[in-house]
């Protein structure tokens, strides 16, 4: 079975959508001119039920099958963009300034619209399909806000599932990795406060500076000393913000950054451990540290057997040879974890055409992903379920 027919019939559409889109990116709860398109598209297409509001900019759509019966089949797209300035040269590059869809979430939101067009027109299962198109994604929480709202209180799931764009130049190859699949993340922001001075009398000063600077070198001990060697983590400072001017020790100073991690207690580990650095450099300088790590994803585990349903699903738009359940877990992270955290499902990966990276500057989504997408989503539906 290739691409589904109604979708196929429907590509230069969703080209159309997705490049407008793409031209319009949006930030996280931000993201108030994609939900109305996506409301508009949903209606337009037949679809039963559309629901606004959740998670702010978060949208829901409910199609019925030939058949009411009580099972309910959920499949999520991401719908926000990353503060980039685009620099791809593509014709319908961001005319948002500094703002791009540097992840392909407007390639996602695309092709769950083509699945709905597909499974409104044909209703070829017995049951509910629940399409959610879910704001901030990027580090801000959208998957938890749609949840806090009562998502899955009001749209209840038996089982979900979520697709990810993925630019490694092998069009059509889908796949998997079962169970442990992405990374959980934490962020931490560290604020230290010393005693200023001018530069040519440091004895004055209690130096931020340095206090910073040997912290990042102490935190690098974590993974390599407290971590047992046969886990997964990683400490990355991102960012260290401090003084303004050539003459001054500066008084304060900020560490950024993120752990990942595959089990929740091997963050305990980092976060314990990165504590207890803090305090110690505190008291060793005779300065204020205060840290402050949160948990912003948590580890996406996909079921097995779900897994498999969607291997099959794939395999029937992209044939068998082009499916894989060897992928291995990845340390980024995805905030659909929250969603799994309560609905048993699988996310996947789906190849196209660039290899340059997500979150890149010049990222260009092979848009022949589209309908192939589209139709692995619509078919996920139908086989979970089946008429009689």
């Amino acid at each position: 079975m290739p691409v589904l027919p109604i979708i196929n019939a429907a590509n230069a559409e969703l080209k159309s959508i997705y490049e407008d889109l793409h031209a319009h990116p949006e930030i996280g709860f931000q993201e108030s001119r994609t939900s109305g398109i996506v409301a508009q598209k949903l209606k337009e297409y037949g679809v039963d039920e559309v629901h606004t509001g959740l998670g702010k900019t978060g949208v829901v759509g409910l199609i019925h099958g030939k058949s009411r019966g009580n099972k309910r089949v959920g499949v999520r797209a991401d719908m926000d963009a990353l503060p980039i300035d685009e620099i791809s040269g593509v014709a319908f590059s961001s005319e948002n300034p500094g703002v791009m869809h540097a992840c392909g979430h407007d390639g996602h939101t695309t092709m769950l619209l083509g699945a709905a067009k597909h499974l409104a027109a044909t209703r070829d299962f017995d049951g509910t399909a629940v399409l959610i198109f879910q704001p901030a994604e990027e580090g801000l929480g959208g998957a938890r806000q749609m949840i806090a709202d009562g998502l899955f209180d009001q749209f209840p799931c038996d089982e979900i599932y979520g697709m990810h764009n993925y630019p490694n130049g092998k069009p059509g190859k889908m796949d998997i990795c079962k169970g442990v699949a992405m990374a959980g993340a934490a962020f931490f922001d560290i604020d230290i406060k010393g005693v200023g001075s001018h530069a040519a009398m440091p004895q004055s000063a209690k130096d931020t500076v340095v206090i910073a600077s040997a912290l990042v070198g102490q935190l690098q001990t974590i993974v390599s000393r407290n971590v047992p060697p046969l886990e997964s983590c990683v400490v990355s400072v991102t960012q260290i913000h401090a003084g303004a001017a050539y003459n001054v020790v500066p008084e304060t100073a900020k560490l950024c950054g993120t752990i990942r991690y595959f089990k929740d207690e091997v963050y305990e580990i980092a976060r314990s451990r990165m504590e207890a650095l803090c305090k110690g450099m505190a008291e060793a300088y005779g300065v204020e540290i205060k840290l402050d790590a949160r948990n912003i994803f948590d580890v996406l585990h996909n079921d097995s057997e779900l897994s498999d349903a969607y291997l099959e699903a794939a395999a029937d738009i992209v044939g068998a040879e082009n499916v894989s359940s060897d992928a291995a877990p990845a340390t980024g992270s995805e905030d659909f974890a929250d969603m799994l955290k309560i609905v048993p499902g699988s996310y996947c990966r789906l190849g196209h055409t660039g290899t340059i990276g997500l979150h890149n500057p010049s990222f260009v989504l092979g848009q022949e992903i589209l309908p192939v997408g589209a139709s692995i989503m619509a078919r996920i539906v139908e086989r979970r379920l089946p008429l009689n």
